[in-house]
């Protein structure tokens, strides 16, 4: 069931709220808080609007306030989709992310591999991501270990009682509402960041899942994905 369509007394019940957390390297770089359409158990879908600072024109496709993102995150899958609309409704486009799985742990949910733990580290102000046209592409980074009852901290931030903290691959892909456009992106990025040597695993899985993703994009434009 919808996280948006219970009800309570014969009211509408509120539209559950969780904040979206991005992070690299450890470092929080955008908070933004979107509705929490559902949650199957294995895919959760968020909805929120365009977090960046005004206009972003990526020659591909350009984002702007007012724009709505539909990001699907998965707890078995190691990428997320974002279906990305005008305000008008009229669709752009999609764009993924390769990310690591997600997982949830009570009210919270949290990225497979991110640890959350008290640091001596000042907490880090948060700040809108530079190089990525997502709402959600941030490049991230984390390990992980089992929560607890209490709310967990992020190298020293606390996170809300319901957050998505997303850990981003760098490999990112994306297609165009016409399905004309289809194109990888941040290859040179991934290769940089030294994954292959550090993880090389995680590497397999990031390029295997860009590889989905493409494949996904041209073949029915993730309606079967999403259906």
């Amino acid at each position: 069931m919808s996280a948006n369509s219970a009800e309570t007394g014969g009211r509408p019940q509120a539209p559950a709220e969780v904040d979206v957390v991005l992070v690299k390297g450890g470092r929080v770089k955008i908070r933004y808080r979107g509705v929490l359409v559902s949650d199957d158990g294995t895919r959760v879908t968020v909805r929120a609007g365009w977090a960046g600072e005004g206009v972003r024109d990526f020659g591909f496709v350009r984002f702007e306030p007012g724009d709505v993102f539909t990001e699907h995150y998965w707890r078995d899958r190691w990428y997320s989709v974002k279906e990305v609309r005008t305000a008008g409704g009229a669709l752009k486009g999609w764009y993924c992310d390769v990310t690591r799985p997600a997982t949830r742990s009570g009210t919270d949910l949290v990225p497979r591999q991110a640890t959350f733990a008290p640091s001596r580290r000042p907490a880090r102000p948060l700040a809108a991501p530079a190089e990525s046209p997502s709402t959600s592409s941030t490049r991230t980074s984390g390990r992980h270990a089992e929560s607890t009852h209490r709310t967990p901290l992020l190298y020293g931030q606390t996170l809300p009682a319901a957050a998505l903290v997303v850990e981003d691959l760098d490999l990112d892909l994306w297609r165009s509402a016409d399905g004309t456009d289809v194109r990888r992106l941040d290859e040179d990025e991934f290769e940089a960041s030294g994954l292959a040597r550090t993880d090389p695993g995680a590497a397999a899985a990031a390029l295997a899942a860009l590889d989905e993703l493409e494949g996904l994009a041209r073949e029915d434009g993730f309606e079967s994905l999403l259906a």
